[in-house]
């Protein structure tokens, strides 16, 4: 599942970000949300989460089922 809308990531959700110094390579880090941090409804980019490991943050791009 894509990380493009709020509704659907949950606080301790486990999801795949892409950090800042990670978006030219794609990199992906997989964690559980902590925080939130994007407002609106949706964005194109995937929401801005950050995460419980290491307060990282970063874009969603994949909502890991468990």
């Amino acid at each position: 599942m894509n990380g493009q809308t709020r509704s659907k990531i949950k606080i301790g959700a486990l999801v795949d970000i892409v950090l800042k110094r990670d978006q030219p390579t794609g990199k992906l880090t997989r964690g559980h949300v902590k925080r939130i941090l994007t407002k609106s409804p949706t964005h194109p980019h995937g929401i801005k989460v950050m995460l419980e490991e290491d307060d990282q943050v970063g874009r969603v791009q994949n909502i890991v089922e468990e």
